[in-house]
C-alpha cells in the first residue's frame, strides 16, 4: 500500500475480499434473517391475533384463481346458477345452486326462480361447506355450495360465529323452499366444524338435520392446529401451545367437533383418507367412537376410510369412483 499526501492511493490485490468470503457473509446474513423471522412469528401471533385468523381461514387464498364466481357457465356449469343471499346486515353470501344430473338439460337457460322452485321437487338437497382456502364449486349432485363471509366474492370477515350464522341462514332459506325434500349438511376440513356447529345450533331450536357428512374432520381446531403442517415447524418451540393454540382459543376459534357430536342426533357419515397429512385419521376414529357412544346406535353413525395407497390425502376423496354410490347409499338411509 502506497501512502501519498496523507491518504492511501492504492490497494494491493492480496487485500481484496475473496468470492468465497463474500458468499459466506451472505449465507450468514441469510441464516440470521431466517432465525429472526422464525423467532418473531410466535410473538407476532400473540401480539396481533388477526394473523391467526388468516392462517385458520386462509380466505385470502382463492382457488381456483382468476375465476368469475358469478358466472358458473364460464366453467361449463350450464346446470348451475349463482345467487347472493344476505345472512346479516352488510353480509352478502355467494352461493351456487347445482341441480341433479337428471335435470341438467332442463336447467339450461332457466332463471333463478326456476332453480328455487326445483328445491321442492322431493329430490335430496346437500348444503356443501368447503374448507379453508377453498371456494364454492360444483360437486355433481343437487347441491347448494356456500362461500362463507370473507371467502370467494362474499363480503365481510370470517369468524367462527359468523360462518355458523351464514350456514344457519342458508339452511333455513333452503328449508323454506324444499318442502319434504331431505336436507343434508356436508362439511369438508374446516367446514366439518361449521357443519357440526350448525347442527348443534339447530338442535337447540328443536330441529334435527336429516343427515350430516364430515370429510377430513378434526376433533377440534386446537388439536387440528397441533397437527397442521404449519405447526410442524414450531411444535418443539418453547411455548408452542401458549403462542399458537391458546391464542386461537382466546380469539374464539374452537370448532369443537368432538363436543358437538356428543349432542348431535342426526345420522352421520364420516369420510377420511388414511394418508391424510393435514388431519390424521386417528382424529376421525375418535369422532366415530364419540358419535357412536352419544347416539348409542350402530345404525346412526358410519365411517368409511379410504386406503392410503389411493393417494387421496386431505383433498382428494372426490376422485374416488365409488364416492357417488357411497353418498347415494347414505342419503337413501335417511328416507323416512
Amino acid at each position: 500500500i502506497q501512502r501519498t499526501g496523507g491518504s492511501y492511493t492504492g490497494v494491493s490485490s492480496s487485500a481484496q475480499p475473496r468470492p468465497s468470503s463474500r458468499l459466506l457473509w451472505w449465507v450468514k446474513r441469510g441464516l440470521l434473517v431466517v432465525c429472526v423471522i422464525y423467532v418473531s412469528v410466535p410473538f407476532m401471533m400473540r401480539l396481533f391475533p388477526d394473523i391467526i385468523k388468516h392462517l385458520v381461514y386462509s380466505h385470502r387464498v382463492r382457488v381456483p384463481f382468476f375465476v368469475n364466481l358469478s358466472q358458473p357457465a364460464d366453467l361449463y356449469l350450464n346446470h348451475t346458477v349463482n345467487m347472493y343471499l344476505k345472512s346479516e346486515q352488510g353480509i352478502s353470501l355467494g352461493v351456487w345452486h347445482t341441480v341433479p344430473e337428471s335435470q341438467w338439460k332442463e336447467a339450461q337457460g332457466k332463471d333463478l326462480e326456476w332453480y328455487q322452485d326445483s328445491l321442492g321437487a322431493g329430490i335430496p338437497i346437500i348444503i356443501y361447506l368447503h374448507g379453508n382456502g377453498g371456494t364454492r364449486y360444483a360437486i355433481g349432485y343437487h347441491v347448494l355450495a356456500l362461500d362463507y363471509r370473507g371467502f370467494g366474492d362474499s363480503t365481510g370477515e370470517p369468524t367462527e360465529v359468523g360462518l355458523t350464522t351464514d350456514t344457519l341462514y342458508l339452511y333455513q332459506w333452503v328449508k323454506a323452499r324444499s318442502g319434504s325434500s331431505l336436507v343434508v349438511l356436508w362439511g369438508h376440513s374446516l367446514g366439518t366444524g361449521v357443519a357440526t356447529n350448525t347442527a348443534v345450533k339447530l338442535i337447540e331450536q328443536g330441529i334435527v338435520v336429516d343427515g350430516v357428512i364430515i370429510e377430513g374432520a378434526y376433533t377440534n381446531i386446537r388439536q387440528g392446529g397441533a397437527h397442521h403442517p404449519f405447526g410442524w415447524f414450531y411444535w418443539k418451540f418453547p411455548g408452542f401451545e401458549y403462542f399458537f393454540l391458546d391464542t386461537m382459543a382466546e380469539n374464539n376459534v374452537i370448532f369443537p367437533n368432538d363436543e358437538n357430536l356428543k349432542r348431535m342426533r342426526s345420522r352421520l357419515l364420516i369420510l377420511h383418507a388414511e394418508d391424510d397429512h393435514i388431519v390424521p385419521i386417528h382424529m376421525a376414529q375418535q369422532l366415530y367412537e364419540i358419535a357412536q357412544s352419544a347416539q348409542n346406535s350402530g345404525n346412526q353413525v358410519k365411517m368409511i376410510p379410504f386406503s392410503g395407497s389411493l393417494g387421496y390425502h386431505h383433498n382428494g376423496l372426490y376422485k374416488d369412483p365409488h364416492l357417488p354410490d357411497i353418498i347415494r347409499e347414505f342419503v337413501h338411509t335417511l328416507a323416512p
